[in-house]
C-alpha cells in the first residue's frame, strides 16, 4: 500500500468511528450511582471552568425523583467553587442517560438548555464511570475516590478513543 493511500485509509478508518453512534449503557441502578463521585479527567466544560483542583460531585434523588447534582472544586487560587445543576432521567426506567440544567432552580423544569450526560462505561462494582454525550464534545472520567491507578485511567481512556473521543484537550483533575 502506498503512503498515501494509508494515509487514506486511516482517515475513513477514524472518521467511521468518529460517525458511530454513540450508546449509553444498557441499564444504570441509580440507587448505586448516587453518593459521591470524584473527578479524575474531563475535556473542557464551560460550566467548569472555574475548576482547577479537587472537583467532585454528590448525587442524590430530589424530592421531585430526579438527580441532583452538588458539584463541588477548587478554583486556581485555593477557593471552594459550587454549583448545584439537576439531571432529569431521559430514558427511564433504564436510567443511564439524564438531561441536566444548570438553570436556576425556580426554572429548570423548562426544558431548554439540557445538556446530555450518557454513561458509557461503569464497571461491575460502581467504583469508576465514564460519561459522555453523543457529539463527543464533553466527557468525564470519575471515581469513587480522589485518585484511580493509572492502569484503569488508562483502560476507561482507550474505551474512550474507541468511541471516537478525541482526548488531546483532556484536563486531569488535581487532588488537593
Amino acid at each position: 500500500m502506498q503512503p498515501a493511500q494509508l494515509v487514506c485509509a486511516l482517515l475513513l478508518w477514524s472518521s467511521s468511528v468518529a460517525a458511530q453512534p454513540i450508546q449509553a449503557i444498557a441499564e444504570l441502578e441509580l440507587h448505586r450511582y448516587l453518593g459521591v463521585w470524584y473527578e479524575i479527567a474531563r475535556k473542557p466544560f464551560a460550566a467548569q471552568k472555574h475548576c482547577q483542583y479537587a472537583a467532585r460531585s454528590i448525587y442524590t434523588l430530589n424530592e421531585n425523583g430526579q438527580v441532583s447534582i452538588d458539584q463541588h472544586c477548587l478554583n486556581r487560587h485555593g477557593r471552594e467553587y459550587q454549583q448545584v445543576a439537576e439531571g432529569f432521567i431521559a430514558n427511564p426506567p433504564f436510567n443511564s442517560k439524564l438531561k441536566v440544567s444548570y438553570l436556576p432552580e425556580a426554572v429548570r423544569w423548562i426544558p431548554v438548555w439540557r445538556g446530555d450526560y450518557w454513561v458509557l462505561k461503569i464497571d461491575d462494582d460502581y467504583q469508576t464511570v465514564l460519561v459522555g454525550e453523543p457529539k463527543r464534545q464533553h466527557l468525564w472520567l470519575l471515581a469513587r475516590e480522589p485518585h484511580l491507578a493509572p492502569n484503569i485511567t488508562q483502560h476507561y481512556l482507550n474505551y474512550a478513543k474507541r468511541l471516537g473521543y478525541e482526548l488531546d484537550d483532556l484536563i486531569y483533575s488535581q487532588a488537593k
